[in-house]
């Protein structure tokens, strides 16, 4: 069986994180995110937690070194041997650079899921997300069936500190500069598929399933919908 590595990249807001969550599960791979690394080690006492705790504690930033100590770390695991996708991996040409070391000529398979910043504030202010599973809802275009709890598994929904309007311009800013130059890297070694991430989550699923199965990555990981 092939490998598979899926990329998703987009804006904050843009939607990767509900989308990552649906195609891990349709295609079978584990959902890799770094926010969720950083919190396993953290809780569970790790020595790459401990060490990036140092750093936090003083204010400081993470440096790339232990962020990608921890992603080769997960992907050396077992159940990442026939691949993996990544949520909010890589954020940089660096990290990226770092990453195709590590794939050793595989080409990831890279779906950009767009929308204009004019439309970010809202969906970013309006997002939520669960305290117990982290499923993600959105007031007006994913409502949880009942106010304030989630749909799964009945856990309390809260709003992120960095959703609020007052950070958008910044967050949208950094993107611009250090992100989006990952859709030029990659789209010169493998392609990018754009998806118009504006659509229903249910048409953006459709829409990546679609890039998956045209990129010949679908069939061999059974993706259905």
């Amino acid at each position: 069986m092939s490998k598979t590595v899926l990329i998703l990249l987009g804006a904050p807001g843009a939607g990767k994180g509900t989308q990552a969550a649906r195609l891990a599960q349709a295609l079978g791979l584990p959902h890799i995110s770094t926010g969720d690394l950083f919190r396993a080690n953290l809780a569970g006492g790790t020595s790459l937690g401990d060490r990036a705790r140092s750093f936090m504690d003083q204010g400081e930033l993470v440096p790339d070194e232990l962020v990608l100590e921890m992603l080769f770390d997960r992907v050396a695991q077992e159940d990442c041997q026939s691949g993996y996708l990544l949520d909010g991996f890589p954020r940089t040409i660096a990290q990226a650079e770092a990453l195709e070391a590590r794939l050793e000529g595989l080409v990831p398979m890279v779906i950009d899921i767009q929308v204009p910043d004019s439309d970010i504030e809202q969906r970013i202010v309006g997002r939520r997300m669960c305290k117990e599973c982290g499923a993600i809802f959105h007031l007006t275009f994913n409502a949880p069936a009942q106010e304030g709890v989630c749909n799964a598994c009945s856990g309390a929904l809260y709003q992120r500190k960095d959703d609020t309007a007052e950070v958008v311009r910044t967050r949208l800013e950094e993107y611009h500069q250090k992100t989006a130059p990952l859709i030029a890297f990659y789209s010169e070694r493998g392609g990018v598929s754009a998806v118009d991430g504006r659509q229903q989550p249910d048409l953006v699923f459709e829409a990546c399933v679609a890039s998956i199965q045209g990129s010949g990555h679908g069939s061999s990981h059974g993706v259905n919908s």
